[in-house]
């Protein structure tokens, strides 16, 4: 009997842990189609800008670690079209051919764009190298670095520039009177104070000018111009975390979008026309934060699909109300994580290398990750 196929359009942290879900009982055939050779997580930004080889230690991971993947055929290439009506994708392969890959399930989870580090375009493992080490060093040669955001990329990046490299001056210009607007206004105290003590210039109250056409794809150098009336700053290199993020739909039919080009998804993670199609992560209109792949919908996903294919009921996703979570990302004290009522649990440093990620992340989550 031949077994369903479901095709997952993306695999970044949240499609591959779709995969591993829907792959472990082998009911239904799973195939992943990513423009990365492996797993390169947006996740931690400033740690990966700071110490790159401690983030690619667990967050850049080749498909063929993860023992729960065994059964995923994953294919290398990059979406150009999709084909509702015969249910099938539209790829262009990393040798340059064209393929149609059909499914009876679709999962949309191509995230965003944000920046020079989540883009969709198409990379080999060295060209992710490159890049890595490139970034890397623009920073480590600057002596006077801004950052420019509100958000968790942006604070982060300040923060673990600044104690990777405490004889640097680090400025952090954010637009309101407080950075992290979507956490809760406790969490933002509690990071002021590591930023400070850190050495970080806070600078609340600046909204960056921006050319038209500018787009945040590269670290760049200064000077930069404020459309809220402070004079120009110089700096060596300037880093955009500005939130300007972009859906990566452009390969999509503009039937299964909202006004803003993301996947209109309703409570059960389907797309309203079509109910074969599902859609989570960044990409997916599910609420105002699109907290799905932060609240860990994977297995609900996962659990969805199998009912829509058995025609059974489906779950209701529940959205979060406030982002939480880790915010400044693994510090040499170790791990703080933020509740949603701002309150900060931090994990010791030894606690983070021999239980969280051996134990907690790579068995108990992603169900095995071999070493590289």
């Amino acid at each position: 009997m031949t077994r369903p196929r479901v095709v997952i359009a993306g695999l970044g942290d949240t499609g591959v842990l779709t995969a591993i879900h829907l792959a472990r009982r082998g009911d239904v055939e799973v195939v992943g189609i990513s423009s990365k050779p492996g797993l390169v997580s947006g996740q931690e930004l400033g740690l990966r800008l700071a110490r790159p080889d401690a983030w690619a230690r667990d967050y850049r991971v080749g498909f063929g670690q993860f023992r729960r993947l065994e059964g995923v055929q994953t294919l290398h290439g990059e979406l150009t079209g999709l084909d509702t009506a015969s249910q099938e994708l539209l790829v262009r392969q990393a040798d340059g051919s064209a393929l149609r890959e059909p499914y009876d399930v679709l999962v949309i989870a191509t995230g965003v764009t944000n920046g020079f580090w989540r883009r969709p375009h198409l990379q080999t493992d060295e060209e992710v190298d490159l890049d890595l080490a490139a970034q890397h060093r623009t920073l480590a040669e600057a002596s006077n670095i801004v950052v420019i955001g509100g958000g968790a990329a942006a604070v982060s990046s300040a923060l673990q520039v600044a104690t990777r490299w405490p004889e640097k001056s680090v400025a952090l210009h954010f637009p309101g009177d407080r950075a992290l607007p979507q956490h809760h206004p406790r969490t933002w105290d509690h990071v002021r104070r590591r930023l400070v003590a850190a050495g970080v210039d806070l600078r609340p109250g600046h909204r960056a000018e921006l050319p038209d056409g500018f787009a945040a794809d590269r670290i760049t150098g200064g000077p930069v111009a404020w459309s809220s009336g402070q004079p120009a700053t110089s700096a060596d290199a300037v880093l955009w975390a500005i939130g300007r993020v972009s859906p990566n739909t452009g390969w999509l039919p503009a039937s299964l979008l909202d006004d803003d080009g993301f996947v209109r998804a309703d409570t059960t993670l389907q797309t309203p026309d079509h109910p074969e199609v599902f859609a989570i992560g960044d990409v997916a209109a599910t609420d105002p934060l699109r907290s799905s792949a932060r609240a860990r919908a994977d297995g609900l996903l996962a659990r969805n699909i199998r009912a829509h294919l058995a025609g059974g009921e489906l779950k209701e996703f529940r959205p979060a109300r406030r982002r939480w979570g880790s915010v400044l990302g693994f510090e040499t004290d170790g791990l703080r994580v933020y509740a949603p009522t701002g309150q900060a649990f931090r994990l010791p440093a030894w606690s983070v290398r021999a239980i969280v990620q051996p134990l907690i992340v790579r068995r108990g989550i992603y169900g095995g990750v071999r070493r590289g």
